[in-house]
């Protein structure tokens, strides 16, 4: 198993790309810690035992630096340790520049930013203190090519890429990896609420001609959350079917 005895941290970890996230880690003998707004997560922790994991659920708003920080206070003491930090949580409110309203912008710069700024800085003293740690954050090809009405999301997923290049210069020398992740489309509950018409548009910009699914994005937090992946740090590796930039 290529997480045995390891604990991972999974924000988001109650639906899409965060469940299949903990699923795939929980088979790998990961020890989970899922985090979430949604009461759906003690669903998922009470079935990942069944099936031989050791999880906890914690509700948690990633916004909240007070709630974060006595989260993984908590689950820290639980655990013992905290080896695996997937900053997954997020969420999208489009418009377009001249229609975005300051509460959307704050809205989504508040959960897809600073959230991954208060969970990253709540772990990694951890982290430090084990001289062991990975970090993989969600950002997105968005990031890379832009899109139509996402002012405010690739604002958060560009600077995710920039953040994850100076957390490994600065805790590398600690033995803690920092990666991101790109997603292209992928099919969950979040992009099932677009129009069907942009979803078949997106197809032709994909060279695979389909939409990925959770579990191609879990399976590269996955690798990046290893042992395989002891020297890779400071990268996005993009998971999107080759889509165009």
């Amino acid at each position: 198993m290529r997480l045995k005895n390891k604990v991972a941290l999974i924000t988001g970890g109650a639906n899409g790309i965060g469940l299949a996230t903990a699923e795939r880690f929980a088979k790998e003998g990961a020890k989970i810690i899922l985090w979430d707004v949604s009461g759906k997560g003690n669903d998922v922790v009470t079935r990942l035992k069944k099936e031989g994991c050791d999880a906890i659920f914690q509700k948690v708003s990633v916004t909240n630096q007070e709630e974060v920080q006595q989260a993984v206070a908590a689950a820290h003491a639980h655990f013992g340790r905290i080896d695996i930090l997937i900053n997954n949580a997020g969420i999208t409110k489009d418009r377009t520049l001249l229609k975005m309203s300051k509460q959307e912008w704050d809205d989504v710069i508040a959960v897809n930013l600073t959230g991954v700024f208060n969970c990253t800085q709540a772990v990694a003293p951890i982290m430090k203190e084990q001289n062991y740690g990975r970090i993989v954050s969600a950002s997105s090809n968005v990031a890379i090519r832009g899109n139509f009405g996402q002012t405010n999301y690739v604002a958060t997923k560009s600077a995710i890429i920039g953040m994850t290049k100076v957390w490994a210069m600065e805790l590398g020398k600690f033995g803690i990896t920092a990666n991101c992740i790109a997603p292209g489309f992928i099919t969950t509950a979040m992009t099932d609420l677009m129009p069907e018409e942009v979803r078949q548009q997106s197809l032709p910009l994909i060279p695979l001609g389909k939409w990925g699914v959770p579990e191609d994005i879990a399976n590269g937090y996955l690798y990046l959350a290893s042992d395989e992946a002891s020297f890779v740090s400071g990268i996005c590796l993009t998971i999107d079917g080759g889509a165009a930039r």
